[in-house]
């Protein structure tokens, strides 16, 4: 079940299906609620993001979930307390605030381009992932290395790039388009009880 954020989700569903999943977009809470795996991506601003999930009756529905639910990009970084971007109050499900990156001049933001995972702690998520994997970023917020981490990524100082957290996981980058390496994070999310 991928959430429906408003976002062009194609490149996405055409991941997952490619692994065999029958994917389905939705924003019905019950239809959520019920699906054995759920994705929720996102692009734009938190607020949005957020707005919209309340709207659809998500927010909380989201909250009470015990099934896998995968977060991907903006979709991770709602799953945490709150952003400064905004600032916005986000699904409150870990205490940690997602800050924006620091520009450099030889560090733009917003961050684009491929940049290598290095892996924290062991995780399902992560199976069969070599080292330093590289993987597709898009995003100008983030949230620094915390408990939740299991794999990080350095722009500037380190973030993190995977989180995990009871039955919540997070990929800051795009597995879609992060070629076989995003494909093996997919498949391993949907092979998660």
């Amino acid at each position: 079940m991928i959430v429906d954020s408003g976002a062009n989700l194609a490149s996405l569903q055409y991941a997952l299906e490619r692994l065999g999943a029958r994917t389905q977009v939705s924003q019905d809470p019950t239809t959520i609620a019920t699906a054995s795996h759920v994705v929720l991506p996102g692009v734009g601003a938190a607020a949005d993001g957020m707005e919209r999930l309340r709207r659809a009756g998500l927010a909380q529905v989201l909250t009470l979930l015990t099934q896998p639910v995968l977060g991907i990009c903006l979709g991770m970084q709602l799953f945490f307390r709150n952003s400064e971007e905004g600032p916005t109050e986000c699904l409150g499900l870990l205490p940690d605030t997602v800050r924006r990156l620091e520009a450099a001049p030889s560090r733009p933001v917003p961050h684009m381009g491929w940049n290598q995972l290095e892996g924290r702690r062991e995780d399902p998520l992560l199976e069969g992932l070599a080292a330093r994997e590289h993987v597709y970023f898009v995003h100008s917020y983030a949230l620094g290395v915390s408990a939740a981490t299991v794999a990080s990524t350095g722009y500037g100082a380190p973030f993190s790039a995977c989180v995990q957290w009871r039955n919540f996981y997070g990929a800051q980058f795009h597995p879609e388009r992060s070629a076989a390496v995003g494909a093996r994070l997919l498949k391993n999310f949907l092979a998660l009880d």
